[in-house]
């Protein structure tokens, strides 16, 4: 697979953001779907509205976001449409909970995990999305970044736990009681990406952002503070060029106190397995070429 080219930025500003976008060279077709977190409430680390309005407003983007698979302030649309609002979302945007109406079912042939992944059906109406995503930690998936977004991100609350579960129920009552074992939960996440970008085509954009560096989502009500300094921002049409290159950011960082803390985190989750499967699938390459700014 031929090299990708990743941009990155220092400076972590509103106006970068809508640079970086530019450098990639991609019209993305209206209407776009811009892919957030909207942050769990109590959590102190998800990126607010306010810096993300210069790009969404580039694109004339609607956020979109999908229902949770856990107990929390997401996982109905009547609480995650309070939650937006909470957080200010609805005051900037335009937004979308893509699974307020179901979902829809896309096929995974010959999948390790999956055989099919669900996602809001709302995803139909948007022929492109811009997948912005704040890379940190992750619980589960030992990292959250491109991957995670287009995977659990567009999954519906249905699609979540089949994820989560590798497969083996779409029941939310059942998720905890069927997690999967975690490197088929990586796997399937991987598949599931794979649908997403098989549905988009080439009408997809990355930009990650690496602020508040926490080991812990955004979607943890109660997320542990950041332990590593900001890194910047990275931008690519290659989720897993992108995703990779934030991971060698953090490993690169040998002066920083935290970055044993991160790594420990992505590597006790085996957490990189998600970008080798889904460059095993064709999703991209972890090959790249780094074009600093």
């Amino acid at each position: 697979m031929a090299t990708s080219k990743v941009y990155f930025i220092k400076e972590i500003t509103p106006e970068n953001v809508v640079r970086l976008y530019h450098e990639l060279g991609r019209d993305l077709p209206k209407p776009v779907a811009v892919k957030v977190h909207s942050g769990e409430r109590g959590n102190q680390n998800y990126i607010r509205p306010p810096f993300f309005k210069p790009m969404v407003d580039e694109v004339e983007g609607t956020i979109v976001e999908c229902n949770t698979a856990y107990d929390g302030a997401r996982d109905t649309t009547e609480k995650h449409e309070v939650l937006l609002k909470e957080h200010e979302w609805t005051d900037y945007f335009d937004v979308d909970i893509m699974d307020s109406e179901g979902d829809l079912t896309f096929p995974i042939e010959n999948g390790k995990v999956l055989k099919e992944n669900y996602v809001g059906a709302h995803i139909a109406n948007y022929p492109s999305m811009l997948v912005l995503s704040h890379f940190k930690g992750h619980p589960m998936g030992g990292y959250g970044g491109a991957l995670k977004q287009l995977s659990i991100g567009c999954a519906s609350n249905k699609g979540k736990t089949n994820i989560h579960t590798a497969g083996v129920t779409t029941e939310q009552s059942e998720f905890w009681d069927k997690v999967a074992a975690q490197d088929d939960f990586l796997t399937g996440m991987a598949e599931a990406a794979k649908t997403v970008i098989d549905h988009f085509g080439d009408n997809l954009a990355y930009i990650n952002v690496a602020c508040n560096l926490s080991v812990d989502c955004d979607c943890c009500d109660v997320a542990e503070d950041p332990c590593m300094a900001d890194i910047g921002m990275f931008a690519s049409l290659d989720p897993v060029a992108i995703d990779q290159a934030c991971i060698d950011a953090v490993e690169a960082a040998v002066d920083d106190p935290g970055r044993e803390h991160f790594l420990e985190r992505v590597e006790s989750r085996h957490g990189t397995l998600t970008i080798d499967e889904a460059e095993r699938l064709g999703c991209g390459s972890k090959d790249y070429e780094l074009v600093v700014l």
